[in-house]
C-alpha cells in the first residue's frame, strides 16, 4: 500500500508519470488535500493529463442544481462504478452546500482550468455554479447551509459557519472585480447585474446580523435565524453565541470593501467588532496538547504568562464569558468540563482576533481618509 500523496509530491511529478498513477484503490485520499490543490495548482499543472482528469472529476461531481457536496475527495481518481454512481446522482437535492469549503473551491478550480487552457466547458460549469449561488439566497441576503433542499433545522438557517456566507460573498466580489483567476470569465451583463445584487444584500444581511450588546454591536454568531436574523443555535454542542472565528473572516472582508461601500453602518460594525476582540482576548494562557492516564493524546488549558492572547471560540450572549459544550447542549466554564470526543474533535481556542487586530491601524487610515475627502 502506497503511503498518502501529499500536495508537494503531486504537484511535483510530471504530467507523464501523473497519468500513469494506480487506480483509486492503491491511494488514501482526503478533501483536506482536495483543497490545497484547488488552492496551489498552477497553470502547467492544470493543463497536464492530471489537471485535466481531476477538472473531469470536477465536473462529474457537479449537481444539476449547480453546486457540489461537501467532504469528499473531488481529485480522487474514479472507478467505473464510481463514474456511474455520479451520473446516477446528478439530480439528487439535499447535500448541495457551500459548508466547508464545498462549492467555492470546485468554482475556484474551474476558474483556473479556464483560465489555463481557454475550454468553454469550464466556464459554462462555473456560470452553473454561480447560479447556484444566486438561487440560495435569501430575499434578506442571507444563505442557507444546504439548499437547493434541506432538512429544515439548522441546515435552513444563515450559516457563517466556518465562514461559508463570507466565502460565498468573497468569490461574488472577486468574480465582480475580475481578480486572478476568474478575469477570463467575460460575465455577461445581465449576469453581473445580478451578481452585484446578490453582493450588495448580503453585506447588509451581514450588518443587520451582527449582535447588539448593551446596544453596541459586537460580533456574530455561527449561524442566524432565516427570517427573524437572531443569533442561533446549530449542532447541539454549537449554541447561540458570539463566534469569533467566524466573526474574524466577516471583519476581514467588510475591511475589505471599496471606498463606495464603506458607509458609516459599515464603519460602526467593524469599529464595534474590533472594541469585542480586544475586550474579549485571553491572556496568560495556552491549549497544550498532552499525553493523557490512559496513553491517548488530549488537549488541556494551562497558565503561560508569555503566551500570546488567544480567544475562545464562543462567548456566551448574556455575559460575554467563554464557554464549551458537550453534546449533550450544555455550556460549561472550561474545556476539561467537556467529554474526550468533544474536547479533542472541535477547535475551542484560536488566534483570529489577533489578525483582525493588526489591520485596525490599517482600517482607522483608510477611513479618515475617506471622511476627509467627502
Amino acid at each position: 500500500m502506497f503511503r498518502t500523496l501529499n500536495l508537494l509530491l503531486l504537484l511535483a511529478l510530471p504530467a507523464t508519470l501523473l497519468a500513469q498513477m494506480p487506480d483509486a484503490d492503491h491511494y488514501e485520499y482526503t478533501a483536506r488535500e482536495w483543497k490545497q490543490i484547488a488552492r496551489h495548482a498552477t497553470p502547467d499543472f492544470l493543463r497536464s493529463s492530471e489537471g485535466r482528469r481531476i477538472a473531469d472529476n470536477v465536473l462529474l461531481w457537479q449537481r444539476s442544481s449547480g453546486g457540489w457536496t461537501k467532504n469528499q475527495p473531488v481529485h480522487k481518481p474514479l472507478s467505473y462504478d464510481e463514474r456511474q454512481q455520479l451520473a446516477a446522482d446528478k439530480s439528487k437535492t439535499g447535500d448541495t452546500t457551500t459548508d466547508n469549503d464545498a462549492t467555492t473551491t470546485e468554482l475556484l478550480y474551474l476558474a483556473k482550468m479556464h483560465e489555463a487552457t481557454g475550454e468553454a466547458r469550464y466556464r459554462e460549469a462555473l456560470l452553473r455554479g454561480v447560479d447556484f449561488l444566486l438561487a440560495g439566497q435569501y430575499a434578506n441576503g442571507g444563505w442557507p447551509q444546504f439548499w437547493p433542499e434541506n432538512r429544515g433545522d439548522y441546515q435552513a438557517r444563515i450559516t457563517y459557519n466556518d465562514n461559508a456566507m463570507t466565502k460565498t460573498l468573497e468569490l461574488l466580489r472577486d468574480m465582480l472585480d475580475g481578480k486572478t483567476p476568474y478575469g477570463s470569465l467575460s460575465l455577461p451583463e445581465a449576469k453581473r447585474n445580478a451578481m452585484t445584487d446578490a453582493f450588495c444584500r448580503g453585506i447588509d444581511c451581514v450588518l443587520k446580523t451582527q449582535v447588539l450588546w448593551d446596544g453596541q454591536p459586537t460580533l456574530w454568531c455561527q449561524q442566524h435565524g432565516e427570517h427573524t436574523l437572531q443569533a442561533c443555535g446549530a449542532r447541539a454542542f454549537e449554541l447561540p453565541s458570539l463566534a469569533t472565528s467566524e466573526s474574524a473572516g466577516i471583519v476581514e472582508m467588510l475591511m475589505e470593501l471599496p471606498d463606495t461601500m464603506l458607509t458609516p453602518e459599515v464603519e460602526r460594525a467593524v469599529e464595534g467588532a474590533l472594541k469585542t476582540f480586544e475586550q474579549l482576548a485571553l491572556k496568560g494562557m495556552r491549549v497544550e496538547n498532552f499525553t493523557n492516564d490512559e496513553g491517548k493524546a488530549d488537549r488541556r488549558v494551562v497558565s503561560d504568562v508569555e503566551a500570546p492572547r488567544i480567544w475562545a471560540r464562543f462567548y456566551t450572549l448574556e455575559d460575554l464569558k467563554p464557554f464549551f459544550s458537550d453534546r449533550d447542549g450544555k455550556p460549561r466554564k472550561q474545556l476539561s468540563d467537556i467529554g474526550y470526543e468533544r474536547r479533542n474533535g472541535y477547535g475551542w481556542y484560536n488566534y483570529a482576533g489577533e489578525k483582525v487586530l493588526k489591520k485596525a491601524a490599517k482600517w482607522r487610515k483608510k477611513i479618515r481618509k475617506l471622511r476627509h475627502s467627502e
